[in-house]
């Protein structure tokens, strides 16, 4: 009796499973996360060119443009590092989708050689004899059967070759289609790279050209850091004394009370409220959380003491930091919280204290302010408008933390942008 031959067809199962690896599902996450770099990339570049803009119509080459220029190159940076991770992201996705064509191109050759194989032994096997012979030609029933199932197994996976082999020609054209997209998407960002590193040289040379302008108005720069100095001490001893004040007052509260609360000198922890603690803890909490007091702009002069950017042996002190913003911008209390005190300061326009339990965050620069003292603001509330500077056209907001009388760097209590 003839021996049909029943084939499996495991070569399409593996090349599913090759598909699905984890490398990928990787590939995958990690374009995600690229594209969403990418356009939160763009949308700062976008932001700090429309402060630079407007700081570039009104005065050239001052401090105010060269922080916004410099912002703008850091910027750039950035996002050219970004494209280049992108490139090589697509290099990647290049080399699996040809190491794919690869494996259906063989998978195809050997699924065509296994069903030519089978119609050779199919037509062997039936030389001298027809399938109606070979059937009634049983010499029992039940090798009948056993013929007539062989046969159908038989003519069942010569079908399911056809299909298979249809499968893997139609995966290796989108395979092949796939190719040439990602060739093109890699010329698109390679251009863009270059477009972009054009942009950089650009702005490298406008920065030299503000620079050099700076460097002959030495003087002038020199009277700047002396009066932004004065100004400074102005506002802490300001807020200083609105705290002592606060101290004050919520002793003599605790005692009123009779509250096991006893005096405390200056600095100290002050008597608080279960409501007051409670809000100082979560101020506390969400530290590297808490929301900047404008939408946009950017750090244009950071906490603390360091070199001035254009003049050798100067230094630059600062208790709070400044935020470059857009004119008109509105400046937002950052936490829920209680308005202690309303201002104005020489040099730094509007002021505006707000108390957060025992912390205490200041805005300073304000054009305007729409709150009131003894007010209660929530997160994000508008409490005015950020202040311009007409000679220099800079729009900048002055903002400063405080724990008690000790004063603290705001930038590692603002969310990240």
């Amino acid at each position: 009796m003839p021996q049909y031959r029943y084939y499996p067809f495991l070569l399409f199962i593996g090349l599913c499973i090759c598909l699905q690896t984890p490398s990928f599902s990787q590939t995958k996450k990690s374009r995600a996360q690229l594209e969403k770099e990418k356009l939160e990339v763009q949308k700062r570049l976008v932001e700090f060119d429309k402060i630079l803009k407007q700081t570039t119509v009104r005065k050239k080459s001052s401090m105010g443009e060269l922080n916004a220029v410099n912002k703008q190159l850091e910027t750039q940076v950035v996002f050219i590092s970004t494209l280049s991770r992108e490139v090589n992201l697509i290099n990647r996705e290049i080399k699996e989708t040809e190491n794919k064509i690869i494996a259906l191109e063989n998978d195809l050759k050997n699924l065509k050689q296994e069903y030519a194989n089978m119609v050779y032994t199919s037509s062997k096997l039936n030389q001298g004899i027809t399938v109606m012979t070979f059937i009634f030609s049983s010499s029992t029933f039940k090798q009948f059967y056993m013929r007539l199932k062989y046969l159908k197994q038989y003519s069942d996976a010569r079908k399911k070759q056809v299909e298979q082999i249809e499968k893997v020609n139609a995966d290796l054209l989108s395979q092949n289609h796939k190719l040439q997209d990602k060739k093109q998407e890699k010329q698109v960002v390679l251009q863009q790279e270059q477009v972009q590193k054009k942009k950089l040289d650009e702005l490298k040379q406008e920065q030299q050209g503000i620079v050099n302008t700076l460097a002959q108005k030495e003087q002038e720069l020199k009277k700047e850091i002396a009066a932004s100095k004065k100004q400074q001490e102005e506002l802490n001893k300001l807020i200083t004394r609105v705290i002592e004040e606060e101290i004050r007052l919520a002793e003599a509260e605790a005692r009123k009370k009779n509250s096991k609360a006893t005096t405390t000198p200056p600095g100290s922890k002050m008597p608080m409220t279960p409501e007051a603690a409670a809000l100082s803890s979560s101020f506390a909490g969400n530290r590297g959380r808490i929301p900047w007091p404008v939408a946009n702009g950017f750090i244009s002069k950071r906490y603390g003491t360091y070199p001035h950017p254009t003049l050798k042996g100067i230094t630059e002190t600062n208790d709070g930091i400044d935020i470059q913003t857009n004119s008109n911008e509105q400046v937002r209390a950052v936490f829920d919280g209680v308005v202690t005190k309303i201002t104005t300061v020489p040099g730094m326009g509007g002021t505006v204290i707000i108390k957060h339990g025992e912390y205490y965050t200041m805005y300073s620069r304000l054009k305007t302010i729409s709150v009131k003292s003894g007010q209660e603001v929530k997160a994000r509330a508008s409490i005015g408008t950020v202040y311009t500077d007409t000679k220099n056209g800079v729009s900048e907001v002055h903002f400063q933390t405080w724990k008690g009388l000790q004063v603290m760097d705001p930038s590692i209590w603002l969310s990240k942008k």
